[in-house]
């Protein structure tokens, strides 16, 4: 019989949302969802802190390995680190268009537009970027890290659309330099970056469409 010490229980939620009810809230989320699109173009209008709070709230009531909860929100606002953030980004972005990404992957971005160049960085409200906790002197080691985390990155990015805030994932690599930038433990690994705002006035997005049903879901 294992001795190890078990959390203490409590009943498990009931919602008793009937069953029609259930598909119209889930209709709902999924329209408001189907309308999020990554966005590069943010104007100057600041964001409340309370809706980052909230947002990040939610991203850590996701699932994780052991329940160790193996993530960590940075939220940059102030303009000096906005700045070195991009800085250093577009330094590793510029190597990897010019020097380090193949033909196969350039010719895959190269509809979006995309380029070295991350203005975003500096110009979104706040830049959010989500951390990998791993073992070190004061934190245990973690199980299903990137699982994990990018669960709760699914959850965050899902509530600051709820908020009607833009988004984008940005993930230059390497992300070491985000330690630095971020002042976080070696033991603190970047997984993403993320630009949070309101769109600019003038902001655009590709005409894109995403897969149907029935090329996503299979049912047995």
């Amino acid at each position: 019989m294992s001795t190890q010490r078990q959390y203490p229980v409590v009943p498990a939620p009931r919602f008793d949302v009937p069953p029609e009810e259930s598909v119209e809230r889930v209709r709902a989320f999924a329209d408001t969802m189907a309308l999020r699109r990554t966005v590069r173009d943010f104007s100057e209008r600041p964001v409340p802190r309370g809706v980052i709070e909230h947002a990040i709230r939610a991203a850590a009531t996701a699932p994780s390995g052991a329940n160790l909860q193996p993530w960590r929100f940075v939220v940059v606002t102030d303009p000096e680190r906005k700045r070195l953030l991009r800085d250093a980004a577009e330094r590793e972005e510029r190597e990897f268009y010019e020097r380090r990404a193949s033909r196969e992957w350039l010719d895959a971005l190269a509809p979006l537009g995309t380029d070295w160049r991350k203005p975003f960085l500096e110009d979104a409200s706040a830049v959010i970027v989500v951390f990998e906790v791993h073992k070190g002197p004061e934190t245990p080691r973690p199980y299903y890290v990137k699982e994990s985390v990018g669960i709760a990155v699914g959850f965050l990015l899902a509530g600051l659309h709820q908020a009607g805030l833009a988004t984008l994932t940005h993930t230059p690599s390497p992300m070491r330099f985000l330690n630095e930038v971020c002042d976080r433990p070696q033991e603190e690994r970047a997984y993403v970056v993320i630009p949070v705002g309101y769109p600019a006035d003038d902001a655009m997005v590709p005409d894109i469409a995403r897969k149907q049903m029935d090329e996503v879901a299979v049912w047995t």
